[in-house]
């Protein structure tokens, strides 16, 4: 007598009907059946046919899908990116430098495999840049969930949030999800997207793969290792502007350089007296959970922080600055720190047009399609400009601050890749000398010296 399955859909999980227990899942008394994470909805169909098993699926709703005819004929490398995606099974991560076109590779998968297709994104700049590719493509009025609209057609982009609130509900309803900036699944909460989804064509784009917490290993698992990845060293000049990276060294005042040392001696001391090591990330978040419990932990990282903030904001950074601009005064020109307070004191001190994370969306709008036109040559931003906002003429980027994090500069210096006629882009790093800011640079940079030495 021969096997009978029934597959269906549950809220995000695969329900098996049946006397047949299948790879990835487990006994569900409740509901007289196995239970297994969408997730591995492809891998439990093929052990169904590979046993020979008679199933029924009921699992998969897919939306309706015309005829999907793209515009773009995808440049050489994009087509090989493709093609290494093929290769693998239709699943996958390519990672491409700002500007290259990842967003066409996913055209020519959707084109390709004629699915209805989840576009999940980050920020809702990017859901309406994806919204007017995808319609200018396809010539199709295109879905959107975030930002208050709740729009399901069979080409639709989410923001991750609303894609992880609505993941029960969309996980049966495409067969390609294509992840932006995927670097950014893994974390808590949003890798349920991945999870809960059925769709067999997984597809994941970013400029920066790598996360400094080690994370991006998880995603081999929820959408297919890096099957392809271009340096921004092997396109510039041809696909995306030549450019050029410059480091330029200011000092603290006497008074900036007391405080700082005294202050950092206190971290070093305690780290010497706790003989703690100091070499990763994660030593550093083991001291952050350390001071929860122990005072001088505590004080120890507050003199740190206090250090820090003296290197990354010193008096002579604005001085440098102001130098910059005005030996640079065509281009359009995007400042960098870490902090908001520096961001204010330049808005306030050179009278630049400031965005922060608590900037309205509305003046964020206005202020990015005043540098786009021309009216605001410059813009002083914190984090929020890192990536997922298109600067398409920005040709200088200015870091006063930022992590030691290799992701973090490749975004920044992403920004003013875009190709134009006779640009020249050109990132500058502004570096407190003698203090430990110098190594926070140097380490940030290391990922895009490899690709540099590598091409």
């Amino acid at each position: 007598m021969s096997l009978k399955a029934q597959l269906r859909y549950d809220k995000g999980t695969l329900l098996i009907h049946g006397d047949v227990h299948v790879p990835n899942s487990s006994w569900d008394a409740r509901s007289n059946a196995y239970r297994a994470p969408a997730l591995h909805y492809s891998d439990i169909i093929a052990f169904l046919e590979k046993s020979n098993v008679n199933y029924e699926d009921y699992a998969r709703s897919l939306l309706p899908v015309p005829r999907f005819v793209g515009k773009t004929q995808l440049r050489g490398y994009q087509k090989d990116a493709l093609d290494a995606w093929i290769q693998a099974g239709n699943r996958g991560s390519i990672v491409l430098p700002t500007g290259a076109g990842k967003t066409l590779v996913a055209v020519g998968a959707i084109e390709m495999l004629q699915t209805p297709t989840l576009v999940v994104v980050p920020t809702l700049e990017l859901v309406a840049q994806w919204r007017r590719v995808l319609a200018d493509e396809f010539n199709l009025e295109i879905g959107v969930y975030g930002g208050g609209e709740n729009v399901l057609l069979p080409l639709t982009v989410s923001t991750y949030d609303s894609a992880y609130l609505r993941a029960g509900e969309l996980g049966n309803k495409f067969g390609l999800v294509v992840f932006d900036e995927v670097h950014h699944l893994p974390a808590e909460g949003y890798r349920y997207i991945a999870e809960m989804s059925l769709s067999p064509a997984r597809m994941g784009l970013t400029a920066t793969y790598e996360r400094e917490d080690g994370l991006h290993t998880e995603l081999s698992r929820l959408v297919g290792g890096k099957v392809f990845e271009l340096s921004v060293q092997a396109l510039a000049g041809d696909y995306l502007s030549a450019y050029e990276v410059e480091r330029l060294y200011v000092d603290l005042t006497p008074d900036e350089q007391e405080e700082y040392a005294a202050q950092y001696r206190v971290f070093t001391d305690y780290l010497a007296r706790a003989k703690i090591p100091m070499r990763t990330p994660q030593d550093f978040n083991r001291l952050i959970m350390r001071s929860g419990r122990d005072s001088q932990a505590r004080k120890a990282l507050l003199a740190r922080n206090k250090a820090m903030s003296i290197a990354l904001n010193s008096r002579a950074k604005i001085k440098a600055l102001k130098k910059l601009l005005a030996e640079n005064d065509a281009d359009q020109t995007i400042v960098f720190t870490q902090h908001n307070k520096l961001v204010h004191t330049i808005s306030r001190t050179l009278l630049i047009p400031a965005i922060t994370h608590m900037t309205p969306k509305d003046e964020r709008r206005e202020i990015l399609d005043s540098f786009h036109n021309g009216t605001y040559r410059i813009v002083v931003t914190s984090k929020v400009l890192d990536e997922g906002v298109d600067v398409p003429d920005a040709a200088q980027a200015i870091i006063l601050s930022g992590t030691g994090s290799s992701r973090e500069f490749i975004q920044r210096l992403g920004r003013i890749l875009r190709k134009r006629e006779g640009k020249q882009a050109r990132l500058v790093e502004i570096v407190t000398r003698n203090t430990s800011e110098m190594k926070m640079s140097t380490r940030r940079k290391r990922k895009w010296r490899e690709g540099e030495n590598a091409s």
